[in-house]
């Protein structure tokens, strides 16, 4: 079918936007000296139906290429080609051969033979490229939902992989939706149930599942090839135009259970990999200006994973930016955790920076600002920034609560004076932060490295299978594998497994800050050693729910235990309304308590009537400790038990203590006393 005449368009707004009588392209591309917009009937043809020149002299504008295609709209199949120069010596790598996703393309369609090599390789690779989609942002009925806008002081995040979560035979989701976003709103109701108030989705945004090994797949998600796009393979029997319904249907049934969503965001570097990896998109387009070059041209690796991209010019820092806004606004999220987010504070030279205006960006736009921003404060280069990320909303991950507590409740001299810091909300990390304490993200496990069961399981890493020579993942867990390297067919091995982790559990559910639980931990999934499965889509990544029976009693612990922590009002120890970027830095609380391997805490809570008195004890021997002042406290916590009796969640209800306290070898105990 022959096109009307192609008009000139406009440069804004970038990406693919469907207007009356047809779809306004745009894309930026300085260094190139012609583009072509090509329009495809399906996502398998070996050639574009059209090819639509364009000529600078009518399609541009500074370097933006643009035109207005009458007839088109919503479901329309597209890409570029950029012609330009070839110099790797200077950054420039455009090869017009090269079918090119846009940067802002809404939803890619993926052809049955995608090949992520034949975008490494010379010559045309139409037939296995993926292709961009129009879309219509507000072609969706949304009922009225809007994002929650949750105090964020009240969290607990639940750390998942959309796939991993119901992929397992075992999960009891209709066979078609397992490992779906559909399926994971069959999995609402358990959500619910264990307590939690967020979702932390693991990368969502359409990337290259062949970025990985010779005969393994990316599963993780951590190799993005597009900013706006959600991931098709999450919604397999969906048009491309469907994904994006099947992905807004999962956030608006989550909202309406109370729970948000936040999304695992990668804006540090993309599936283009390093400077022998496939020509996808921004390399194609403008190399030089997407990313991170050295002297020679080639691209720079803070990420680990062979490319960074430059997030501090102009142009992408407005993409990051466009990017987070159409997450908000037309997807109805309600946060983003920020993957190797040190990256972002990092110059055009790669330089760290103090006030990186990118960061700046994202903690002042007022379309984010009811959002959730949490940093992991350090990348694979070595540039840590835990406790001094830049601006005042960010949150953090608190590697320092991870790698402390583990040591101290394996057994390690010397760390429980820095509990009562931990306990507080790691008020020592943050003391130049006007939200104090309320900064932390504490976790004890997450995607990264060990389960909670195999940091009780096992000594060291055994990623064999990943077939890097066991050199990948995190070469130190501060893990211990309580007597038997793996499975133990020990009953006092078994035992005390289950202690250690009940006790990990109780310092991470118990503490103050934002507390996030890894995707199985509560009922013992397991890696079998493996601390960097991020190429596994089996049943290595898979959560098995054959743990919700078999490990029944370490649910009902962590449900119980989440139950006691809203009756508290431990969450955050903040007002009813959320004014934590009002409110200063907690004080570290003077112990009670304090010996090589023990200490007693109480955490005063200003806003609630309850106060929480923690005793840790990491000994092997059984600590009596004398119960300071006159007021009566409440046991509500007793981790060498099993089952139900361990946690009481009413605490009005809880045996009152005597005059000695008594806490058991390798396990915590809690009281309370009413503060009125």
């Amino acid at each position: 079918m022959a096109l009307p005449a192609v008009l000139p368009g406009r440069p804004h707004p970038l990406g693919a936007q469907p207007q009356p009588g047809g779809v306004n392209f745009s894309v930026y591309a300085s260094d190139a000296r012609r583009i072509e917009l090509l329009l495809y009937d399906g996502a398998d043809d070996a050639e574009p139906a059209h090819v639509i020149a364009l000529q600078a002299s009518a399609h541009r504008t500074w370097h933006y290429w643009h035109a207005f295609v009458p007839g088109l709209g919503p479901g329309q199949l597209y890409a570029w080609r950029a012609h330009g120069p070839f110099d790797p010596a200077l950054g420039l790598r455009h090869d017009g051969d090269k079918v090119l996703l846009d940067p802002y393309g809404r939803a890619v369609a993926l052809p049955r033979d995608w090949r992520r090599a034949a975008a490494c390789l010379p010559g045309r690779n139409d037939a296995f490229a993926a292709k961009s989609v129009v879309a219509d942002d507000q072609a969706y009925d949304w009922e009225g939902d809007m994002p929650l806008r949750s105090p964020r002081c009240a969290a607990v995040i639940y750390e998942t992989h959309v796939r991993g979560f119901t992929r397992h035979p075992s999960s009891g989701v209709t066979a078609p939706w397992r490992g779906t976003y559909r399926g994971l709103v069959e999995k609402i109701p358990y959500l619910k149930d264990l307590g939690v108030t967020a979702v932390e989705l693991m990368p969502v945004f359409q990337f290259d599942p062949h970025d990985a090994p010779p005969g393994l797949v990316n599963y993780w998600g951590y190799a993005p090839v597009s900013f706006f796009a959600p991931h098709a393979g999450y919604a397999p029997q969906a048009s491309p135009l469907g994904v994006l319904d099947e992905f807004r249907d999962m956030v608006k049934a989550l909202h309406r259970a109370g729970l948000e969503v936040i999304l695992d965001v990668v804006y540090n570097h993309t599936a283009e990999g390093h400077d022998l990896g496939p020509v996808q998109s921004l390399r194609g387009l403008d190399n030089r200006t997407y990313y991170l070059l050295d002297e020679a041209g080639r691209p720079t690796n803070y990420s680990g994973c062979g490319n960074t991209l430059n997030a501090n010019h102009a142009v992408v820092r407005r993409m990051i930016g466009d990017s987070l806004r159409y997450w908000v606004r037309v997807m109805h999220v309600d946060g983003f955790r920020f993957d190797l987010a040190s990256i972002l504070s990092r110059d055009e030279q790669g330089r760290p920076q103090p006030s990186a205006p990118v960061l700046w960006d994202i903690e002042s736009d007022p379309v984010l600002s009811g959002t959730r921003i949490i940093a992991e404060a350090w990348d694979a280069a070595g540039l840590v920034q835990r406790g001094h990320f830049a601006g005042e909303r960010w949150q953090e991950w608190n590697g320092t609560f991870r790698d402390e507590v583990r040591a101290f409740v394996r057994g390690d001299a010397g760390l429980a004076p820095r509990m009562a810091a931990r306990l507080a909300g790691s008020p020592d990390l943050y003391v130049a932060a006007p939200t104090g304490a309320r900064r932390s993200v504490n976790f004890v496990t997450s995607h990264d490295g060990f389960t909670l069961r195999d940091l009780v399981s096992y000594d060291r890493k055994h990623n064999e299978s990943n077939r890097e020579g066991n050199r990948d993942g995190p070469p130190d867990e501060r893990s211990w594998n309580c007597g038997a390297e793996g499975p133990a067919t020990s009953a006092e091995v078994q035992a005390l497994r289950r202690r250690q982790q009940r006790h990990l559990l109780a310092v991470l559910l118990l503490a103050r800050g934002t507390p996030m639980l890894l995707m199985g931990d509560e009922i013992g999934r397991t890696q079998h050693g493996n601390s960097n499965a991020y190429c596994h889509d089996d049943e290595t990544g898979w959560l098995d729910w054959a743990g919700l029976h078999s490990e029944a009693a370490l649910h009902g612990f962590v449900r119980s235990l989440l139950a006691l922590r809203r009756r508290l009002e431990v969450a955050g120890h903040s007002p009813p309304h959320d004014q934590a970027d009002t409110v200063q830095a907690s004080a570290i609380p003077e112990p009670w308590h304090l010996s090589e391997h023990s200490i007693g805490v109480s955490l005063r809570a200003p806003y609630s009537p309850w106060e929480l008195h923690l005793a840790l004890n990491a000994g092997v021997q059984p600590l009596r400790l004398p119960k300071p002042g006159q007021e009566a406290w409440r046991q509500v916590l007793d981790t060498a038990l099993e089952g139900p009796q361990a946690v009481t969640e009413d605490p009005t209800t809880g045996p009152v203590a005597g005059e000695v306290l008594e806490v058991a070898p390798r396990s915590a105990a809690a009281w309370v006393s009413w503060r009125g």
